[in-house]
């Protein structure tokens, strides 16, 4: 069961309508790393959450949490729109390069939405539920929420350097502080997951079941050794279960691959054999 508050968590108040800006933070709420996603993403975790009950709490307590912030900016949105007329643009836009690149104004914030914001990116693309991730394994979704949270607080941060409007600055260091907050939610769970169950997900695998060796080795697929210098070829796997190995030039061992002709019914490949048109009678591939 939910309630909704009528006061917002944080202020959302511009100083100045600007529709280019409107359609920008349309980004981060509608987007695939906007607070749409991570609304969605953390409930659905939340509700399906089948481990410990304080897992599913938090999950729960943000995900309500950011159902919040998609009302804030959609009120930022709203109100940096207002008096909006269809053809505005923003002085910068006017430069023909500027413009070329931001497009200006969203159109369909004056066409559909009646200048409100909508469920959708900053190019008016629609919001997609294949952006979330919720597999039931507590550490791989964490790991993407902490994914989640970078990506968008990158976003947050690019766009609080592109407005000098106070109003909008204040919400945005708000949202920037609560997504400092929430990676360190994530790591701090990840850790605690990783002490109980190790790093590699999903742990439950056997690890006699794999090709052993090519769990430690890191292959050099690309021209030049640069990469043994990093951590990621040397020294202890992070898992505990050996040391990393640098293969300097990897080596086939596979099988050459030879796939049988197709059948006739396939009419896949001209020249592979014959067709037989009737019983008895056989026709030449045609030349293409």
């Amino acid at each position: 069961m939910f309630f909704h508050i009528k006061e917002l968590q944080y202020r959302a108040k511009p100083e100045k309508p600007d529709p280019v800006y409107a359609r920008k933070l349309q980004e981060v709420l509608g987007g695939q790393y906007g607070e749409m996603s991570v609304m969605m993403q953390y409930l659905f975790q939340g509700f399906n959450c089948r481990a410990e009950q304080k897992y599913r709490d938090m999950l729960l307590d943000i995900g309500t949490e950011e159902i919040g912030h998609v009302e804030m900016l959609c009120t930022m949105i709203s109100q940096l729109l207002d008096g909006a007329p269809a053809a505005e643009v923003d002085e910068a836009a006017k430069d023909p390069l500027i413009a070329a690149a931001l497009g200006g104004m969203n159109p369909q914030h004056a066409i559909v939405t009646g200048l409100g914001a909508a469920p959708a990116d900053s190019n008016g693309y629609p919001w997609n539920s294949k952006y979330i991730v919720s597999s039931g394994n507590l550490l791989a979704d964490f790991r993407a929420n902490l994914n989640a949270e970078s990506q968008g607080l990158l976003q947050v941060v690019r766009l609080y350097e592109q407005t000098t409007d106070p109003g909008i600055r204040d919400m945005l260091s708000f949202m920037i502080a609560r997504d400092i907050m929430h990676q360190n939610q994530w790591m701090a769970a990840i850790e605690e997951i990783e002490e109980l169950d190790g790093k590699i997900v999903p742990a439950s695998f056997p690890r006699e079941l794999t090709v052993e060796p090519a769990t430690r080795q890191f292959l050099n697929f690309s021209e030049g050794e640069e990469s043994s210098e990093g951590r990621w070829a040397s020294g202890p796997l992070p898992d505990g279960t050996g040391n990393f190995e640098y293969v300097a030039k990897p080596q086939a061992e596979g099988q050459t691959p030879v796939l049988s002709p197709p059948a006739d019914h396939q009419h896949s490949t001209p020249g592979s054999k014959p067709y037989v048109v009737n019983p008895g009678q056989k026709q030449k591939p045609v030349n293409r």
